[in-house]
This record gives C-alpha cells, sequence and structure tokens, in this order.
C-alpha cells in the first residue's frame, strides 16, 4: 500500500542495493528518523525469498505469532494453563493486534520485546526461580533489542512499570532486588546491542552534537539532533518539525481500547474483581500488567499520539482478561451475553447494509465511490471517513463474510457454554479477519499505485517524475525499484534529510517541471485527479497523455504512446 507500509519496505531493498545498512534512504535522501532492526529484519527476508512484497510481510507476521506464543506462555507461568491459554487467544484473536499489523510498521516487534522484558523483570525477581542471572540477561537484551527497534520509548516502558512495580511491593530500595536484575552487567548488555548503531548514524550523519530545541524548516542539525531531540523530545512535546502528523483526541485514545480488545474488552468488568496484592505469583504478575498498562496509557496521554501507539499495553490487558475469564463469574457470563448481543446487532446492520446496496451497480474500482478527507489522513485509520454507502457495493463479499461470521458468533456465545463460548468467539474473529483481508483487496486499486507501477514496468523507458510527497505514490517507488523526481515534494518525512550536505537533486518546482515535460526525452508523472488539475495550468492538455488510470491516481506521459490516450478524451 502507499504511505508508510511501501516506504518501509523501501527503505530495506535500498540498503540492499547501496551496501550502507547504517542509514536509511528514500529516493536517495537520508531518512533518520527510524531505527534500524525491522528494516534490517525485512532486508534478511529479501536475501532469502527475494525482494517481494509478501517477503516484506515475513517478520511482522513472524513477529505476531511469537507475541501470541509469549503471552500464552507468560500467562501459563503466571496464572496456570487455564487463564495462560485465554490470554493467547486474547492477543491472537483481537481486533487491534490484526488491524495494526496490515503494514509495516513495528510496533509488534517492539511490543514483543516489551512482553519478553516485563517476563523476564518478573521471573528475575522471583523466589522460586532457580536461573534469575538468564533472565535477568533475558531483560536486558529485550530493552536493547528494543531500542533498536523505536528508539527510547522501548526504555521508558518496561523500566517505567518496573519501578513503578518496586515501589508498589517495596522492593525498589531493596538489596536483594537489584543483586537478582544486575543492572550493571545489564547496561552493557543494552549498550553492546544498541549502542554501535547510533554511534555509526551520529558519526556517518555530521554535525555530531546539537541540542536546540527549535525545529524550523531549512535547518540541518546532523542525525543525533533530529534522532534524539527532534523526534523523542520534541515530539513529545507536540513541538516536532516537520508537522506531518496529528494526535487522537484523548478521551478517544482511551475508550478505543474497547475496540482494540474486542471481543474480549466485554469481560473488563471482569479484571475489577481480581485480587492486586503483591502476595503470590498470580497476583505479582497482575500487578505488573497494571503497572504496564498505566505507564503506557498515561505516556500517550500527556503525548502526540497515533491509533496503534498503545499496542505495548495489549499483552499486559491481554494477561489481565485471561485472568479474569479463567477466573469466571458473574462479569464473564454477563460478558459473554453481551458480546453475543453486539454481534448480533452487527450481523443486523452488515445485513441491512448489504440488502441497500444489493442494486448498487459497482463499476470500475471502489476509488470512484468514495469521499475524500484529506485532512483526516495524518491518522493511521483517516481512511475510514472515506467510506460511503455506495461503496459498500464494491465489497459485497467482505460483507457477506463478516456478517456470517457475526451470526456465528451471537449464537455461538449464546447457546454455548464456558470454553466453548469462548472458542465459538475466537473462531468469529478468525471469519471476520477473512472478510477484512478481502475487504482490503477490494481497496487495492485506491490504497496501493501498484497497477500504475505495473503499466510503467511495461513502458518504454522515460524520467520519472512524481507529484507532491513520496509517501503518496511509495508503492510506485517499491514496485518498479525506480528513483524519481519529487514535483514540490519538499515536504513532511523528506524535508529534513533534503537539507543535508550530500542531499540528491531530487526536488523539482513547476518551471523546472514545465521544462522537463517540453523535452524530447520522455517523462512520466504520476499524480491523483486533484494533482492532474493543476497539472492542467502548467502544460497544454494535449501533451498530458493517460497511460494508465486506476484508484483516482494517473501515470501520464509527455509523448503519447500506442496505448495511450490524450488527458480528457
Amino acid at each position: 500500500m502507499d504511505d508508510s507500509d511501501a516506504v518501509l519496505g523501501q527503505i530495506p531493498r535500498s540498503m540492499l542495493a547501496s551496501g550502507d545498512w547504517v542509514t536509511a534512504r528514500l529516493d536517495g535522501v537520508a531518512f533518520l528518523e527510524k531505527a534500524p532492526l525491522s528494516s534490517w529484519m525485512i532486508a534478511i527476508s529479501y536475501k532469502v525469498f527475494g525482494a517481494q512484497d509478501w517477503a516484506a510481510r515475513i517478520p511482522v507476521a513472524l513477529s505476531a505469532i511469537g507475541l501470541c506464543w509469549l503471552t500464552a506462555a507468560f500467562g501459563i507461568w503466571a496464572f496456570g494453563r487455564r487463564a495462560g491459554f485465554y490470554a493467547g487467544l486474547t492477543m491472537s484473536t483481537c481486533v487491534g493486534l490484526f488491524l495494526f499489523t496490515r503494514i509495516l510498521i513495528p510496533d509488534v516487534m517492539l511490543t514483543f520485546t516489551i512482553a519478553l522484558a516485563m517476563w523476564a523483570f518478573l521471573r528475575a525477581l522471583d523466589e522460586e526461580e532457580r536461573r534469575p542471572r538468564l533472565w535477568a540477561f533475558l531483560l536486558a537484551a529485550s530493552l536493547g533489542t528494543g531500542l533498536l527497534l523505536k528508539s527510547l520509548i522501548a526504555l521508558v516502558f518496561p523500566v517505567g512499570a518496573g519501578v513503578i512495580y518496586l515501589l508498589a511491593t517495596r522492593q525498589l530500595f531493596s538489596p536483594r532486588t537489584w543483586k537478582r536484575l544486575r543492572p550493571f552487567s545489564g547496561l552493557l548488555v543494552v549498550l553492546v546491542i544498541a549502542a554501535p548503531w547510533h554511534i555509526l548514524a551520529t558519526l556517518r550523519n555530521p554535525p555530531y552534537f546539537a541540542f536546540t530545541l527549535r525545529s524550523v524548516p531549512g535547518e540541518y542539525h546532523g542525525f543525533f539532533w533530529f534522532y534524539f531531540i527532534n523526534e523523542q523530545l520534541l515530539r513529545f512535546l507536540n513541538l516536532r518539525y516537520p508537522r506531518d502528523y496529528n494526535t487522537v483526541p484523548r478521551l478517544w485514545f482511551w475508550l478505543l481500547h474497547l475496540v482494540w480488545l474486542f471481543p474480549w474488552s466485554v469481560y473488563f468488568p471482569g479484571v475489577v474483581r481480581l485480587s492486586f496484592k503483591p502476595v503470590d505469583r498470580p497476583s505479582r504478575a497482575r500487578l505488573l500488567a497494571l503497572c504496564w498498562t498505566g505507564i503506557v496509557l498515561v505516556f500517550f496521554t500527556f503525548s502526540t499520539t497515533q491509533e496503534y501507539y498503545s499496542m505495548p499495553c495489549y499483552p499486559a490487558l491481554a494477561l489481565l482478561l485471561g485472568s479474569a475469564i479463567a477466573a469466571g463469574g458473574a462479569p464473564v457470563r454477563w460478558g459473554t451475553r453481551a458480546l453475543s448481543v453486539v454481534a448480533g446487532c452487527a450481523a443486523l446492520v452488515l445485513i441491512t447494509i448489504l440488502f441497500l446496496v444489493r442494486n448498487v451497480p459497482a463499476p470500475g474500482d471502489i476509488a470512484s465511490a468514495l469521499s475524500q478527507h484529506p485532512g483526516a489522513y495524518t491518522l493511521s485509520l483517516g481512511h475510514i471517513e472515506d467510506l460511503t454507502l455506495t461503496s459498500f457495493a464494491y465489497l459485497r463479499v467482505p460483507l457477506a463474510v463478516a456478517a456470517v461470521a457475526c451470526v456465528a458468533g451471537s449464537l455461538g456465545t449464546l447457546f454455548a457454554k464456558g470454553r466453548h463460548a469462548f472458542l465459538a468467539a475466537g473462531l468469529m474473529m478468525v471469519l471476520f479477519f477473512h472478510a477484512a483481508r478481502l475487504a482490503l483487496v477490494g481497496f487495492d486499486p485506491y490504497m496501493s499505485s501498484r497497477p500504475l507501477a505495473n503499466a510503467l514496468l511495461r513502458s518504454p523507458k522515460g524520467k520519472l517524475i512524481v507529484n507532491h510527497h513520496y509517501y503518496e505514490f511509495s508503492s510506485i517507488f517499491f514496485y518498479t525499484n525506480r528513483q524519481a523526481l519529487l514535483l514540490n515534494g519538499r515536504v513532511h518525512n523528506l524535508v529534513y534529510g533534503s537539507y543535508a550536505p550530500n542531499a540528491p537533486p531530487v526536488f523539482i518546482d513547476d518551471s523546472q517541471f514545465e521544462s522537463l515535460w517540453a523535452e524530447a526525452e520522455r517523462c512520466y508523472l504520476i499524480a491523483d485527479q486533484q494533482g492532474v488539475q493543476r497539472i492542467e495550468g502548467l502544460v497544454a492538455r494535449a501533451d498530458l497523455n493517460v497511460v494508465a488510470s486506476s484508484g483516482g491516481k494517473f501515470l501520464l506521459t509527455n509523448h503519447p504512446l500506442p496505448n495511450s490516450r490524450t488527458l480528457g478524451l
């Protein structure tokens, strides 16, 4: 898909091509805002399987599977096999994990390292643990690995949760605590893992040290300032430039966890009845999970946040929910009844939509039936606002599968008892996720530029120009593996690297575009409908030849091709 998905898939390919595994680049421009480990993992996958879109997703898929297993194993150790199974079931079938692993963001990998760090922390302190040194080492290794996945946040969450837990259990100032956690040898492990890349990135992208809090366009202060000051401190304070992001309203950020943990969020009332007094292993694990969840949610309450930023607390919530489900009682029984009602209502809504669009024609692709809300696209789920009733005519099969899932889930949770009801809920989500996957296929022409990339690969060679920002058509770069000139594209994520001393001259303005388009050399332009309308004010319509169009986006060339047509004809 366009945007971050293809961007994070193209960076590893650039690393393989250039041999530079330290500085990430997009279109030759230094891209300094991301830690490298997820890119390294994808690059290794490319080495083994080739640079394919499915190969890019292997590290994310394996991390998701590993996270589900880790959550179940943590739960089994802490609460017993039954609660551990429900914790793993919650993690593997909740909406949030499925939804936020459809794109190549490293958050599921980060969540795995944080969950492992939390388990290692608790096991290192456990009196019955026979190998506390091994678990202290795993704790440190998880922190170091997390630093290479998403920087300082990988330390803030587990260390913050651990300190709060030690304060709550009155162990913070106990010599025994620090003897078992081995902080000095642990710090050495963290540095051995994380320090080399940070040092190399600083040395290769000078100036080395700058500490100004002034973040404005046109200034370049090297890697260290951008990565630590701009991307960590100033982003937290909402003072970071470029301002290419938005934030979820605080109340919605909290309430949406009922969606992200669905269908298991109906059992949250059962969590309230659990014991958090640290008198045994289960209660200590629940207390740690509470501290773990609290540090994540409170941190992002005071920072800018996207919908998926709180994923690191999903395993903690899954542990609490698994413990509550295993404990049973009235809250769990009522939760199951509530789930049956919610699933039944969802089925009625889906069936109603299917009925309303039964005779609605669905010509072309889904883009023609969607509305546009550019202001919402700075949120990861902003495109949901583009849906219209007509657009569901293109999604009849996914709607039908989702309706079947909800009907089955409603009946299963209504008539089944105990474990069978929970399995029915899990199976409902598996079928629902399949419906969501089918819907994503329907959205492909709108969310991806792959059809245009395929048309470009079939066309004669020529100079490629992309209108506006790299991210808007990033799948063009991925599927063609070509560099391009960016027309008025010195914005957002590439603007900082564009001012680096060795930045390539890939940014052009309107006058340069007009000159290039008038030359004898063939040029290609990628633009959306709005961009094409603007381009018509720069060059004659007769010089805009449409090679291909898909999802409201166009591939144009300045000289006719046998299969092209003049714009507007």
